[in-house]
């Protein structure tokens, strides 16, 4: 299987987050990558398909707000990177807002995803990375791997979130429709809800998103993910949430993946975009499942036994210590 990874996705280094009401070490560290490149050997670097995709699926102002908040929060007399400490419950209207506080809570749903001058490069080739992957399953491919780090499916149109900035896999399902492919679904078996994956394609009629996660009653995104949210408008009934309890193992989670699959199946997309996380192992420390190493083999090789065309995107997965392990067992189940 190919693989891309571009090692300036490694620079997003930010050295705090806030975690359960205290400050902690960021969780989503350079290492991370590191880790999977040691156990799933050579990549290849992406090709750059420019912010033409990007701006596909989100708003201008929000990426001049990811490329220039650094430099203004610094300019504005802060230290560190930019964290936001004030967020609107609801938005209700547009708002013309300079001050960069503000534009931290507005662009943002939590304070565990700070931006540093390095993020927006870091995302921008985490996409690419993610771009290139779908380049190779468009020109033929059986499946491809993205090592997309930082990752991307809690990032709305206009929010950053749970570590992410830039969607990679809606960014990579609209360039699919662009291309030509009529209809295309996510499958995110993450251990946390896609919150800005659904929010983008909630009304959409053309990409089906279903997820595989910890009920959201006990677990992160906690405003997303419940089992009545369905989609609306032309997207009614396009999104399909599965989510299970805490200590979940390898039968319920694969009995939910076979539903997910079906439904995909039913759907009649010509590509599969799978967003993989690894944090649904036993030992994560942000996370409550009880998957083990080969388990992944095994749900990666239900998936492609559906026969359909797969990109395969990085998501979360914190056990530095096994996640190489954990997923190269995913890519060998293909």
């Amino acid at each position: 299987m190919r693989s891309f990874f571009d090692p300036r996705q490694l620079a997003h280094a930010p050295s705090r987050e806030f975690h359960n009401g205290g400050w902690s070490a960021y969780a989503e560290v350079p290492a991370r990558a590191e880790a999977i490149l040691a156990a799933i050997g050579g990549t290849e670097r992406p090709a750059d398909h420019g912010e033409t995709p990007i701006a596909r699926v989100h708003a201008a102002a929000y990426l001049d707000y990811l490329k220039t908040a650094p430099a203004r929060w610094l300019a504005d007399g802060r230290e560190g990177d930019v964290i936001g400490y004030t967020w609107p419950a609801v938005r209700r209207r547009p708002l013309r807002l300079d001050r960069i506080d503000a534009l931290a809570g507005w662009y943002s749903i939590d304070a565990a995803t700070p931006l540093t001058a390095d993020s927006w490069t870091s995302a921008y080739w985490s996409v690419q990375s993610g771009l290139s992957a779908l380049d190779a399953v468009l020109a033929g491919d059986r499946a491809a791997f993205a090592l997309c780090r930082p990752p991307g499916h809690h990032a709305g149109a206009d929010y950053c979130g749970g570590y992410c900035h830039l969607n990679t896999a809606a960014i990579v399902a609209q360039a699919a429709r662009d291309g030509g492919v009529a209809r295309v679904a996510i499958l995110d078996i993450d251990y946390h809800h896609g919150n800005g994956t659904q929010d983008i394609f909630w009304t959409r009629g053309d990409v089906f998103y279903a997820s595989i996660h910890a009920d959201p009653a006990t677990d992160y995104p906690f405003y997303w993910g419940h089992a009545d949210e369905a989609g609306e408008g032309e997207g009614a009934g396009t999104t399909l949430n599965l989510p299970l309890a805490q200590g979940t193992t390898l039968a319920p989670f694969r009995a939910a993946q076979a539903r997910a699959l079906d439904a995909i199946a039913a759907f009649g997309v010509e590509i599969v975009v799978v967003s993989f996380g690894a944090d649904t192992w036993e030992g994560d420390p942000i996370s409550a499942f009880r998957l083990r190493t080969p388990d992944y083999a095994i749900l990666a090789g239900d998936i492609a036994a559906r026969g359909l065309p797969c990109v395969v995107l990085m998501e979360g997965g914190y056990a530095v210590s096994a996640l190489g392990a954990n997923v190269a067992s995913f890519l060998d189940g293909f």
